[in-house]
């Protein structure tokens, strides 16, 4: 086991994973018993996302069925094809009816996967970023390939939350982190061709960083390829300490406390 991850064991209910979907398929035959596994491994809390109107109403479901499971609610930039038109009220009532809904997410701009529709999708990110700010929740935000888009949303509207998977550069995260935003790091840190992320990480403040693990997807190396789950970040945890010579331990909880003071939980 690397030197620092030997702590490990001992570092129970220090882990907030910001970011996962644990309502995927690639759960469908083991989810409980994963989630049973997780909460015994030092997880304090996990961030459910929801991509559409049902995965958003399994996040409840999960979040009732486990005290340290919330639940965050919204339509994902790559599922708003045809959406129905009273989703906002759907989501709404969601929010109002369950109190473990902590956050309006993963919602945001995805110009990566052809064909998309810009205008489209900033109108549904717009009317979602407003919803969380009208139920006073933050959001959880996702941005491929359209950080410029992304930051003049964030900029206008001003939302709380976080940049899920930042993927921007040192600049960028400089001005998302003056707008009040948190920069979600996962698995990327510790891939070959994270450059640009570890400079992010190297010169940004520990007080503006949460982790997540986007699992079941973005393992973390030496997993990488295979099914994630919260336990692997970790490894995400030991990367940040490594480039900012700090301890496992005190990344660990700083940025748990980061998580709970954005998400109230």
């Amino acid at each position: 086991m690397k030197k620092g991850l030997k702590t490990y064991c001992t570092m129970q209910d220090k882990i907030f994973d910001t970011h996962a979907h644990y309502n995927d398929e690639a759960f469908l035959d083991d989810r409980d018993k994963i989630l049973k596994k997780i909460k015994k491994e030092g997880i304090h809390a996990v961030i459910n996302a929801g991509v559409d109107v049902p995965s958003s109403i399994e996040s409840v479901k999960l979040s009732k069925k486990y005290d340290f499971i919330y639940a965050a609610v919204g339509v994902h930039p790559l599922d708003i094809k045809d959406l129905d038109k009273n989703y906002l009220c759907t989501l709404k009532k969601i929010i109002d009816r369950n109190e473990k809904v902590v956050a309006v997410g993963e919602i945001g701009l995805d110009y990566h996967t052809k064909p998309f529709d810009r205008d489209l999708q900033g109108k549904i990110f717009k009317e979602q970023v407003l919803l969380a700010n009208s139920s006073n929740l933050p959001v959880i935000i996702h941005s491929r390939e359209a950080n410029e888009d992304s930051f003049n949303i964030i900029k206008k509207y001003k939302p709380t939350g976080v940049v899920h998977c930042f993927s921007g550069s040192l600049e960028l995260a400089k001005e998302i982190i003056k707008l009040g935003m948190y920069i979600g790091v996962g698995g990327v840190i510790t891939f070959k061709n994270a450059q640009k992320l570890l400079n992010v990480v190297k010169n940004v403040s520990l007080d503006n960083i949460v982790l997540e693990t986007d699992c079941p997807y973005m393992a973390p190396v030496p997993f990488r390829g295979k099914r994630c789950d919260s336990s692997m970040i970790v490894y995400v945890a030991q990367k940040i300490a490594d480039l900012k010579n700090e301890s496992l331990e005190n990344v660990l909880e700083q940025t748990k406390e980061n998580a709970r003071h954005l998400f109230r939980v």
